[in-house]
């Protein structure tokens, strides 16, 4: 089962206050109300008060044609207006662009429990900052094992069984010019349906922990260049013990490996670790070669053809 990400009305007030100039003028005690979708509900004139346009967990921001025409309503008109808007669970209500809020409208969240907001910001940019901020706030989270590292601008995870080499592989990369984003434990974060976000949690952030060194502080010792502090993650390289007898799957391996994370399927490239062997070099190349699979060149389709095409000419 995939991880849920929440956060709660108030919590959200806390992050955006500042932000937004936010103020909370009602329904104070429906803090704990829980947001557990990204979109934020702006209604179009025509459809303020009425239920198709409202929707559970939902940020609702008002504008100065929603506000223009609630002003515009009869009393009664204007109660069975509001009745609609908090007929179902609204997270929370914003009043955008310093509009004067009437007072119904706070009775109604108090009563409700329906936390009311107000800010002086324009409606499109502030839910421009809601979207944002929600979109990152409720994004699916994980933790992974291994090294995080942003080499020739691509962002790869080096995973594997424990004292197999990574740390050391990374100190290597590091050297070479990489860059370091996390050490022992990767946060992931799936910001895009496609798009795993990777950073380091504050407590490891920029030390590498390297067997016979012990700690060492990255950013002291090759500068601020040397890490990073989140990058996507678009490459997984795992090191591997050779196997006492060699897999006897083609060295033209065909399909594309991958490692499901989150939901997103990452590609995925094992390198045996071997004495000999110069597997900072092999982590570039697989990385350069992944960034050529993703302009649409794939040697080994390259070469599959050429074989082909040989095959034929021989016949």
């Amino acid at each position: 089962m995939e991880p849920i990400s929440q956060v709660t009305v108030a919590e959200l007030f806390a992050d955006t206050e500042k932000p937004l100039l936010l103020s909370w003028l009602a329904g104070k005690t429906g803090g704990g109300r829980l947001l557990t979708s990204e979109t934020v509900q702006k209604p179009t004139l025509a459809l303020i008060g009425h239920l198709n346009f409202v929707h559970p967990n939902r940020v609702q921001v008002l504008g100065c044609a929603e506000m223009d025409y609630l002003r515009k309503l009869t009393p009664s008109a204007l109660a069975d207006a509001i009745a609609h808007l908090y007929s179902t669970e609204l997270a929370a209500v914003i009043i955008a662009n310093g509009e004067p809020v009437p007072e119904p409208l706070s009775r109604a969240a108090d009563r409700t429990q329906t936390p009311l907001f107000a800010s002086p910001m324009q409606s499109p940019e502030l839910m421009a900052y809601l979207s944002h901020y929600l979109t990152q706030a409720l994004a699916l989270t994980a933790g992974e094992h291994g090294v995080m590292l942003e080499v020739i601008g691509l962002g790869v995870m080096l995973q594997g069984d424990a004292a197999v080499g990574k740390s050391e592989l990374a100190l290597e990369l590091i050297t070479r010019g990489h860059r370091l984003v996390a050490d022992d434990m990767v946060e992931l974060r799936r910001v895009a349906p496609d798009t795993l976000e990777a950073t380091c949690p504050p407590l490891l952030q920029d030390f590498l922990e390297v067997r016979g060194l012990g700690l060492l502080n990255i950013r002291y010792l090759f500068g601020e260049t040397a890490v990073k502090l989140k990058k996507n993650l678009k490459l997984i390289v795992e090191l591997v013990r050779p196997a006492d007898t060699v897999d006897p799957m083609s060295r033209l391996h065909m399909e594309a490996s991958h490692k499901a994370l989150l939901g997103v399927n990452v590609p995925l490239v094992r390198i045996p670790v071997a004495a000999g062997r110069n597997l900072a070099v092999l982590v570039e190349v697989a990385v350069r070669n992944t960034i050529l699979k993703s302009r649409g060149i794939d040697p080994v389709a390259q070469f599959a053809h050429r074989q082909e095409v040989a095959m034929r000419g021989g016949n």
